[in-house]
């Protein structure tokens, strides 16, 4: 409920902040955190990067201006927005270091690492931050299903699918909940559970229609089962979102080099060609 409440707060405040002459830094941060909420394609993430931006310039000590410009730059590299998401993770890396240099308890910004690390071949580290995190907010759901997906990239999905659930008892009305989804339906493609994978990729985007990585890993899994047509909609729906994704981006765009994780990879990769996503 109190989370369910958090996001209510924050599209109240950005409401109020919109007809505010007299914009302060934690306006800038609601009507940014509103507009982060609604998807990640462009569309709503460079609006968003943008409220934070000027956060910053008219309080450069914002904590959640930074922890924001943090998720907005991972949301872009999550997304594969980008061929080269480098930079992006780089400047959340930054911003996170920096928010905890100010704030060296404030929970989000450990999750907000937490998840760069994660993203970056660093998951045991990534996983700590997530659980510090936890240690100072035990409702901090969004920590758990980070480290579910965590388990995905160590080779470990078989766990995966219980971090998830936590967070969904935790909060189960999150405005994160699409991700938290498309974890499970992620870690359920890399156990060979591709029915599995659909219920949970579909529930995903039946949350959040705006987030392209699901109708792609959707389109992929629906390949795997032989519903041909219905994975060239579901690849269709994720190109409109997102038309530079390529097979090839996302293979650039590996957060890890765990064997397991490696070999499983292939089958997503073969199931988007079948399904006709690009191949780059």
């Amino acid at each position: 409920m109190a989370n369910a409440l958090d996001a209510q707060l924050v599209e109240a405040e950005a409401r109020r902040a919109e007809r505010s002459l007299h914009l302060d830094a934690m306006d800038m941060y609601f009507q940014g955190i509103a507009c982060a909420n609604r998807g990640t394609t462009p569309e709503y993430l460079t609006p968003a990067r943008g409220f934070f931006e000027r956060a910053l310039a008219l309080d450069p000590d914002c904590i959640e201006a930074l922890v924001g410009i943090a998720s907005v730059n991972e949301a872009i590299a999550i997304a594969s927005l980008t061929d080269d998401p480098a930079p992006n993770v780089a400047v959340a890396e930054a911003a996170s270091n920096r928010a905890l240099s100010l704030a060296p308890q404030h929970a989000l910004a450990h999750l907000r690492l937490g998840i760069v690390l994660i993203l970056t071949n660093r998951a045991a580290q990534g996983i700590a931050e997530c659980e510090r995190a936890l240690a100072l907010d035990h409702n901090l759901a969004h920590a758990h299903a980070w480290v579910g997906l965590a388990n995905v990239y160590i080779g470990r999905a078989a766990e995966t699918e219980a971090h998830v659930h936590e967070a969904l008892r935790l909060s189960p009305r999150d405005a994160h909940s699409y991700v938290w989804s498309l974890i499970v339906g992620t870690a359920k493609l890399n156990l060979n559970a591709d029915a599995e994978a659909v219920a949970w990729l579909r529930r995903s985007i039946e949350a959040n229609r705006n987030h392209p990585v699901p109708h792609f890993f959707l389109a992929a899994a629906l390949a795997r089962l032989g519903a041909l047509d219905e994975a060239k909609v579901a690849a269709g729906a994720g190109l409109a979102l997102n038309p530079g994704f390529t097979v090839r981006r996302l293979r650039a765009q590996l957060p890890s080099d765990n064997p397991i994780y490696l070999a499983t990879r292939e089958r997503l990769y073969e199931g988007m060609r079948m399904a006709g996503v690009p191949e780059g």
